[in-house]
């Protein structure tokens, strides 16, 4: 079986490995010439942990090619995925679908025969219907049915949310389309995973509800943390307690400084706007996306306090740049509110990421020295924060960072820190949702 992906981004390439992994026969097309030459050559554009690995066996067991050119990919392909990029379209944050819209075209131009268009890309509702049109209009005389299979990959374990999935949902209509989804995901079904078949508006809207509900359930948690600090109750086990709630359930309960990424703040963002449209306001999502953007820019002026008021004249080492470990995404990452702020406020900072630094360098302010391991950015700084939450950051020893701080602040937006060992080694620490000293 053989099948093209179009768009060699994060979901394309990640997606494609996977399904020729299972045994399939996947060409990934993208227009970036340099990507593809890269790919072509064993090199990953993006940090993902096993992505490496997993390309360079199917490639050597010739499962996997790389190609610009989008009708040889599509030659022979009995189901066709666009994996493009749609992100929030500039002055009004309605998804921006210019790039699904010319993949299809080209598709429905380059197809020689019957085909099964899916539609990968997280899209708003209604989207596979103006595909659909598209396709129809292009070749008239070729049966192509479109369907829509939406991903639920997080980055940082997207290999393993492939393989073995909650569920995975597939918008279709024909019998035609049905089959062929059916026969690429058999080595799910061989494992009992849940395949939900639904309309296509249904698999749309699906994926926007379940990225908006887990970003709502990341702001409850922050707001209750909060009220911890205000209340003298600590958020970990607040979120513990309410947790093991079956109905609640424990993930996506953990206090910080707000969410960021390639999905949650565009797709809450899309999903309210396309409500507006509908005359159909979701003002719970609505909430989420401006509680969480005032809480970056607010977490500055936590830093701040911590410092006693000011950062003139300061060193700040900030550990983490990314929005999440195990990845080089800065999308919408705190650090890209924080850093600039402590900056603006007089603050020298020195930063280290294990693996952001290149992806960062462009996004934040020139004077930001980074270094290469946590105790180097500690070497003389005032305060120490943590914005991202790497393994290798939870293992630093107090007495070690004593050793080399010039300050005793403390500023934990992640909670990895043990307070009683850090206050025991003599730091002023400050976590989020917890009780002071």
């Amino acid at each position: 079986m053989k099948i093209a992906m179009i768009g060699a981004g994060y979901v394309g390439l990640v997606s494609g490995a996977c399904f020729s992994e299972f045994g399939i026969e996947v060409a990934l097309v993208d227009k970036d010439s340099s990507k593809i030459e890269a790919l072509a050559n064993g090199r990953i554009p993006i940090f993902e942990p096993g992505l490496e690995q997993l390309v360079a066996d199917n490639v050597r067991d010739g499962r996997i090619s790389f190609t610009t050119d989008t009708a040889s990919a599509v030659k022979g392909a009995e189901a066709v995925f666009i994996a493009v990029g749609t992100p929030s379209r500039r002055g009004d944050g309605h998804a921006d679908l210019s790039y699904v819209f010319a993949a299809a075209e080209e598709v429905a131009r380059a197809v020689t025969g019957p085909a099964v268009l899916v539609t990968k890309s997280t899209v708003p509702v209604g989207t596979g219907r103006r595909v659909q049109e598209i396709v129809r209009k292009a070749r008239p005389e070729i049966p192509i049915d479109v369907a829509s299979n939406p991903e639920f990959l997080r980055e940082g374990s997207a290999i393993g949310d492939f393989m073995r999935p909650d569920r995975v949902i597939i918008g279709a209509e024909s019998e035609r389309a049905k089959a062929v989804l059916k026969r690429l995901y058999r080595p799910l079904y061989l494992i009992e995973t849940p395949i939900v078949f639904t309309g296509i508006e249904t698999a749309e809207l699906t994926k926007y509800a379940a990225n908006a509900f887990l970003a709502m359930k990341i702001t409850f948690i922050n707001e209750i943390a909060d009220l911890c600090e205000k209340t003298g109750a600590d958020v970990h086990d607040v979120a513990r307690g309410i947790g093991l709630d079956g109905r609640i359930g424990r993930k996506f309960l953990h206090a910080g400084p707000g969410y960021g990424g390639s999905c949650f703040p565009k797709d809450t963002l899309a999903l309210a706007r396309t409500a507006e449209e509908y005359q159909s306001p979701v003002r719970l999502v609505e909430t989420t996306v401006a509680v969480n953007e005032a809480r970056k820019e607010a977490m500055a002026a936590r830093v701040i306090e911590a410092c006693g008021g000011s950062v003139a004249g300061k060193t700040i080492a900030v550990l983490g740049l990314t929005f999440k470990p195990n990845t080089d995404d800065m999308r919408d990452s705190p650090s890209l509110a924080i850093v600039p702020a402590l900056i603006r406020a007089g603050a020298g900072v020195r930063a280290v990421d294990p693996e952001g630094e290149a992806q960062a360098r462009p996004l934040l302010p020139d004077s930001v020295v980074y270094c290469q391991d946590a105790l180097e950015a500690a070497a003389g700084a005032d305060a120490l924060v943590v914005v991202t939450e790497w393994n290798e950051f939870r293992a630093l020893s107090p007495e070690r960072l004593a050793g080399v701080m010039k300050g005793r602040a403390i500023i934990d937006l992640r909670n990895i820190f043990d307070p009683v060992a850090m206050r025991e080694a003599g730091f002023s620490y400050r976590g989020i949702g917890r009780p002071k000293a």
